[in-house]
């Protein structure tokens, strides 16, 4: 597996956007377990020991999964392409070179993406072949992790606001507001809650649309543009993005499953979807 040279972002905008998210994952962590979770469990209880090994596990999937989508190459550079035009291959001005079916232009990365899905704003850099498998875990184990802790958060928020007063009822409507105005570890704790309801439904969202189209044979611009021509069926679908261990690769993202295909050469599943 390639690896980047350069995997910071390159952009002022995936800067933010990946750096709030780098310091929001360890202080949900921190909060879940260690304010919210001794509220409804007596530290070293069966129960408070489970969840603690279950949020850590989600916790470890979630930045190694992430790390593998900023570190991982899944660009043109460095690969042996021809020098003749084959097939659905096309001229890339930019890059100067023959790129492969699937593969788009990135003008953020500067670079082709085999099977470029999108620019991810979180991670900085390009979701395509080689780190789609790493991206959909990251968003499934995400929403996990938000929609595991929501019922927890909204008890441990309704048993510590006392609504009673307006500015109790304007803190709980504004809490990043009022962090400003009047910090408090209460308002800085219906900040997160916030945080991580806004994240349950932002990940459940993109999670089903991903899971969707890697079930459908598509990549984002061919769902767009309606192109079918790589769609095998269900489970080559599957294996084609997470490899012939799929069942495994929810572990994490150094369990080994090798994919079906490298990316450039699509003319064999062409080939096998026209028979």
């Amino acid at each position: 597996m390639r690896l980047k040279k350069n995997f910071w972002p390159k952009v002022p905008q995936d800067w933010a956007v990946t750096t709030f998210l780098w310091i929001i994952i360890p202080i949900v962590y921190w909060f879940e377990l260690f304010v919210v979770l001794p509220v409804f469990y007596s530290i070293m209880s069966f129960w408070y020991c489970f969840h603690f090994i279950l949020g850590t596990f989600i916790l470890f999937n979630v930045v190694t999964n992430f790390m593998a989508i900023i570190l991982i190459d899944t660009s043109i550079q460095g690969l042996i392409l021809p020098t003749d035009m084959l097939g659905n291959w096309r001229f890339c001005s930019v890059c100067e070179c023959i790129a492969p079916p699937r593969s788009w232009h990135c003008p953020i990365c500067n670079t082709c993406i085999l099977k470029r899905d999108h620019h991810c704003i979180f991670s900085g850099c390009c979701v395509g072949h080689n780190n789609s498998r790493y991206f959909i875990i990251f968003l499934i184990y995400m929403f996990i992790a938000t929609i595991y802790a929501t019922p927890y958060n909204i008890c441990f928020i309704y048993n510590m606001i006392d609504i009673s007063s307006i500015k109790s009822v304007i803190c709980l409507i504004f809490p990043l507001a009022m962090v400003f105005v009047e910090f408090t570890w209460n308002q800085f704790f219906m900040f997160l809650v916030l945080i991580i309801i806004v994240g349950s439904a932002f990940t459940g969202f993109l999670s089903y649309y991903h899971i969707h189209i890697l079930c459908k044979g598509y990549i984002t611009p061919e769902k767009k543009m309606k192109v079918k021509i790589y769609d095998l069926g269900l489970m080559d679908n599957i294996k084609v993005v997470f490899g012939e261990r799929w069942y495994l690769t929810w572990l994490a993202p150094f369990v080994e499953s090798q994919v079906k295909h490298d990316g450039i050469n699509w003319k064999e599943i062409e080939t096998q979807k026209d028979k």
